[in-house]
């Protein structure tokens, strides 16, 4: 079935993996409407939201398949893991999801994920000492691993490298950082450097 050409404020929300409000907030600032429905609703060219998405660095799914790492999701929070999942969805990434470190286990050693996004507060294990045991298991040493956090003290990024983290995303997530950081294998670090 071909692509329709033409893209409601919903359905270039789900493409670009935001809310249909910043859509809307995009429409006025540099996002074109093809054309107004006698209703009052904005139409989408593809190839327009194609532009505008590149132009500001947002990927799209055809962006990504085929590049991307297997990931590994532990956050107890359900809401950050619906999330992740969803737009790991809408963006072909494979990926299994963990609410806690044991279960971040078993996952590590039978999904065997090459980055591994990890909230640093975890009930029972904590994700540092998650990610010291990662590192200290022969299953875990080439997986790139990367703290999730709402808040980071001052000088804890030096404590978490050394524990082997790469960096860490500062919560809320923004997918943008996170579509940025699974297609940058190599990349140091997305957010959070600056701790």
């Amino acid at each position: 079935m071909a692509e329709p050409e033409h893209l409601t404020p919903a359905e270039v929300a789900h493409l670009l993996g935001v809310a249909p409000v910043t859509v809307r907030a995009w429409a006025g600032r540099g996002l074109k409407a093809e054309r107004i429905t006698p209703g009052g609703h904005r139409r989408f060219r593809r190839s327009e939201v194609e532009r505008f998405a590149r132009e500001r660095g947002i990927p799209l799914p055809e962006d990504v398949r085929g590049r991307t790492p297997r990931t590994l999701v532990v956050d107890d929070d359900p809401q950050v893991r619906l999330n992740l999942h969803e737009f790991f969805e809408r963006q072909g990434v494979p990926h299994v999801l963990a609410a806690d470190g044991y279960e971040a286990g078993l996952r590590l050693a039978t999904f065997r994920p090459q980055l591994v996004l990890c909230d640093l507060s975890l009930p029972g294990v904590d994700g540092l000492s998650l990610c010291r045991r990662m590192r200290a298991d022969a299953d875990g040493r080439d997986v790139r691993v990367v703290a999730m956090s709402a808040r980071l003290a001052p000088g804890a990024m030096a404590e978490l490298r050394a524990s082997g983290v790469e960096g860490c995303l500062l919560k809320p997530l923004r997918l943008a950082e996170v579509a940025t950081l699974v297609l940058q294998q190599d990349a140091a670090l997305v957010n959070g450097s600056q701790a």
